[in-house]
C-alpha cells in the first residue's frame, strides 16, 4: 500500500517539476498540480484504505478495557480462573 502511494507521489513530483520548468508554466502551477494530483488522493487513499485497520484497533482496545473491568456484579471476567477456596479444619 505504501509503494503505491510513494510511487504516485513521485509521479505527481516529476509532474510538478515539468510544470515548472516549462516555458510557459509556473511555481503556482506547479504547487497546485503536486497538491491537487498528488497530496490530496494520496491523503484520501491512505485514509480510506486504513480504515479497516482502524476499526480492528478501536474494537481491540475496547476488548482490552472490558476485560480490564471484569464484571461488574463482582463476578471473575469470562475466561477468567477462580480461585479454590482452603478448607478449615
Amino acid at each position: 500500500m505504501y509503494l503505491v502511494a510513494i510511487g504516485w507521489l513521485y509521479v505527481a513530483l516529476m509532474m510538478a517539476i515539468a510544470e515548472a520548468i516549462s516555458p510557459r508554466g509556473t511555481v503556482l502551477g506547479a504547487i497546485l498540480t503536486f497538491s491537487l494530483y498528488g497530496v490530496a488522493p494520496t491523503a484520501l487513499l491512505m485514509y480510506l484504505l486504513g480504515t479497516p485497520g482502524r476499526k480492528r484497533r478501536l474494537r481491540e482496545q475496547e476488548r482490552l478495557a472490558d476485560s480490564a473491568q471484569g464484571d461488574e456484579g463482582g463476578h471473575a471476567a469470562a475466561g477468567g480462573t477462580v480461585p479454590a477456596e482452603a478448607e478449615k479444619p
